[in-house]
């Protein structure tokens, strides 16, 4: 009954998903926690999360595993380790597909024995699939294909704007009258991959939230123009403790097509098509 009720909730996080339309920089690699790499408290894995992508990568294909650990400290010393995982999978055509625990799929059930849970994008078909590998079921979404290819949710936004045209939040989501520093930390290797850092510091003022002093919040990522994502995102923040995500085993071989199909013995439920709010 647990398994069901956990699967009815990751199926209903991924349906809705797709037909809300593209999702904003705030959606984490996980899904809806943004402890997770989310764009408001870290950087955003571009093509991670489940539902309809902001903007189809072409051309770019890899496979790798997305890790995430957080470490809190608490007033008593005492520490809360986590560590969140999922496998990536990217071709050519722009297709996602990532396999994870539900168990660190946003916290659902945390420490239960749980399945692993299959989301697929497929972009050239104006679909995705959320698979239950366990009892051979698959729920599909799909959205309108009207201007695949130009629409504003499937290009790269231009300077200042986001996927959507509107303006850009403000690096790692500080707010207005937050003082925000960035710099460039240059470019790195990473996992095989060429990767440019920018680190981003965020100074919440004396008295912002109650505090009486000023509290910095520390975002760094490692973007690889290869990949076209974030390999390597480390958050610092006093308040929820450190977080670091990252893509490890990448593999630039195209994966295989297969990987980004429903199997044909799988019993498939659909959703009914909607057309997202600006097209």
């Amino acid at each position: 009954m647990l398994i069901r009720w956990v699967l009815a909730i990751a199926f209903g996080l991924a349906a809705g998903y797709a037909q809300d339309g593209p999702p904003g920089r705030g959606r984490g690699p996980f899904g809806p926690p943004p402890e997770f790499g989310g764009g408001g408290r870290g950087a955003r894995f571009l093509g991670a999360e489940a539902g309809r992508p902001a903007r189809v990568i072409k051309n770019a294909p890899y496979s790798a595993d997305l890790v995430t650990e957080r470490v809190q400290t608490l007033s008593d010393g005492n520490h809360i380790r986590q560590t969140a995982s999922a496998r990536m999978y990217r071709d050519s055509e722009g297709r996602t597909r990532r396999e994870q625990a539900l168990n660190s799929l946003g916290g659902l059930a945390a420490g239960a024995n749980l399945p692993t849970v299959v989301f697929i994008n497929d972009p050239v078909a104006g679909s995705n699939y959320t698979l239950n590998p366990q009892e051979r079921t698959a729920s599909k979404s799909s959205w309108s294909s009207a201007g695949r290819g130009s629409g504003r949710g499937m290009e790269r936004a231009a300077p200042g704007q986001n996927s959507s045209g509107g303006p850009r939040p403000r690096p790692g989501g500080a707010r207005i009258g937050e003082d925000i520093k960035t710099e460039s930390l240059g470019r790195q290797t990473i996992e095989g991959v060429s990767a440019d850092g920018t680190r981003t510091t965020i100074t919440i003022p004396v008295g912002r939230m109650g505090n009486e002093q000023p509290i910095q919040i520390v975002n760094e990522t490692w973007y690889s123009p290869d990949l076209q994502t974030v390999v390597l995102a480390k958050r610092s923040d006093p308040r929820t403790g450190e977080t670091v995500t990252r893509l490890a085993n990448i593999s630039r071989s195209e994966p295989a097509r297969s990987l980004f199909e429903v199997p044909a013995d799988f019993k498939v439920s659909e959703s009914p098509r909607r057309v997202p709010a600006g097209q």
